[in-house]
């Protein structure tokens, strides 16, 4: 087999582990796929529920792009679709999906609210929006996703752009794994501060004025 899609298949497994590890993704669901040429290296379904994200490479599925299984044993993950999805529409701006369960993203996913960047590390994430409701594992949810990330391929091809499936979890493309992964763990972070600054300041607005601030100084220095 390749070399690249064999790298691919252990750095899936790789990343996998971490993200459950580091609560950026849970036994319930998440998915991760890197695209190899015109081949999709995609984790299987219930790599959380029955292996806790404890994958081999070759348990790593490798399917085309219309989502025929051509290597690996296992099931295709349900959220097929939107990695799919993703990966046909913006084949020139990135090459890696996850969707993560991460624990402070989670919250606003719950509360079907966007998450506006309030630290440098962000901004260039900018606001993560929140899609119309579809199903879980559906085509609709998949054209959602796809949409959403619509204008910002340049995001992706520098890092990574994502949005959040409401009462569901984060989805984002990356122009690669490492980078991908890399913004999951920045916007949860980003989530976790927001949601301790609101417990201090109780009713008052979200870091409106900080907001407004980081903007300014940051204005500054594009002139």
């Amino acid at each position: 087999m390749d070399t690249a899609i064999q790298q691919a298949r252990a750095q899936i497994a790789e990343i996998g582990a971490l993200m459950y590890e580091r609560q950026l993704t849970d036994a319930g669901g998440g998915n991760i796929s890197v695209r190899v040429g015109d081949v999709v290296c995609l984790s299987p379904r219930y790599s959380g529920q029955r292996r806790r994200w404890q994958l081999r490479p070759e348990d790593v599925l490798v399917v085309d792009r219309t989502g025929k299984k051509l290597e690996g044993e296992g099931d295709l993950s349900r959220e097929t679709k939107v990695h799919l999805k993703l990966h046909n529409t913006y084949t020139d701006a990135g090459t890696a999906v996850i969707h993560a369960h991460a624990q402070y993203i989670l919250v606003f996913a719950a509360m079907n609210r966007p998450i506006p960047p309030v630290l440098e590390q962000t901004v260039k994430f900018g606001e993560i929006q929140v899609v119309d409701y579809a199903p879980a594992h559906s085509q609709d949810l998949a054209d959602n996703i796809a949409n959403a990330l619509k204008g910002q391929e340049a995001r992706i091809s520098k890092q990574a752009a994502g949005a959040i499936a409401p009462w569901h979890g984060l989805f984002l493309m990356g122009k690669d794994l490492d980078m991908a992964y890399d913004a999951v763990e920045r916007i949860n972070s980003n989530a976790q501060i927001l949601l301790m600054a609101q417990q201090y300041l109780g009713t008052q607005d979200w870091l409106m004025a900080e907001r407004a601030a980081l903007a300014a100084a940051m204005g500054k220095y594009e002139k």
